[in-house]
């Protein structure tokens, strides 16, 4: 498909990502906004354009794997599984209920999932022990971490950074949601995290910055990681809090605060303009 083409159908794809989870979210009245909203063009580029993976077939074996780590960001991986069809989009009402299974953060169980999610810190190990496998099994599988910029205060990051480095996990993409804002703040005053990208480079890395939303420099940018050798990498992806809707873009206090359901038409209709 060509590239033009492929853009206008992601970006489709991606504008109803963000009513989906606006949606839930509403319905539940509780759960993460705004870096769900902010991360929802690096999960649609990876599961309807890069990834190999199988709804009819959760468990095949050659799968890409994917591991949410900021697991806040829950509604946006129900949203992009269940558009993807492994399971109905109509079960994505029942977030954060008594008995359901979508839950505020990933679990087993549910279909697409690979690991559970809560803890900040934890993915990319999770990723670095899948890629290990997979080198020993002679797998081609690749694996995907999706991780809060926040998260980059974790120590358990830097740890597995280097053990990726170390074993040359080139079967490993990581992509950091650099929206700027965590649960108390804005991250360059909770614990500064400048040079990020340098930081990443020093740790041996194969470092790639792309607009966030930008569907050309994603598409692009997954391609470069798979073709790279010997080195892990991470695409560090500029993105924007709340991205989407005007009142939660750039605001912290919209990390945890759902849209009021009796005013979700009105926040709706900003998703429909240009």
């Amino acid at each position: 498909m060509e590239t033009a083409q492929e853009v206008v159908r992601l970006k489709e794809i991606a504008k109803n990502t963000r009513k989906l989870i606006l949606e839930a979210l509403a319905e539940a009245g509780s759960g993460h906004p705004g870096g769900s909203l902010s991360a929802v063009e690096l999960l649609v580029t990876l599961y309807f354009h890069v990834m190999r993976h199988d709804p009819k077939n959760p468990k095949w074996e050659d799968r890409d794997r994917f591991f949410l780590s900021k697991g806040h960001a829950a509604p946006l991986l129900y949203s992009i599984l269940a558009q993807a069809g492994y399971f109905p989009v109509d079960e994505l009402m029942t977030l954060r209920k008594t008995g359901a299974r979508l839950q505020g953060h990933p679990s087993m169980g549910i279909p697409g999932v690979e690991a559970p999610a809560g803890s900040e810190g934890i993915g990319l190990s999770l990723a670095v022990g899948t890629c290990l496998a997979a080198k020993l099994d002679s797998k081609s599988f690749r694996t995907y971490v999706l991780m809060g910029d926040g998260e980059q205060q974790e120590g358990q990051v830097w740890e597995a950074a280097m053990s990726a480095s170390k074993y040359r996990l080139d079967n490993l993409t990581a992509v950091i949601d650099r929206n700027g804002i965590q649960q108390d703040g804005l991250t360059e005053q909770v614990m500064p995290l400048e040079p990020l990208a340098a930081k990443w480079r020093a740790f041996n890395w194969n470092v790639i910055e792309v607009d966030g939303y930008d569907f050309t420099q994603l598409m692009d940018g997954f391609d470069l990681a798979a073709s790279t050798r010997n080195r892990p990498t991470i695409i560090v992806a500029h993105t924007v809090k709340g991205k989407g809707i005007s009142f939660m873009e750039w605001s912290p206090h919209y990390h945890g605060t759902p849209p009021a359901k009796d005013k979700l038409s009105d926040v709706l209709s900003e998703l429909e303009q240009p």
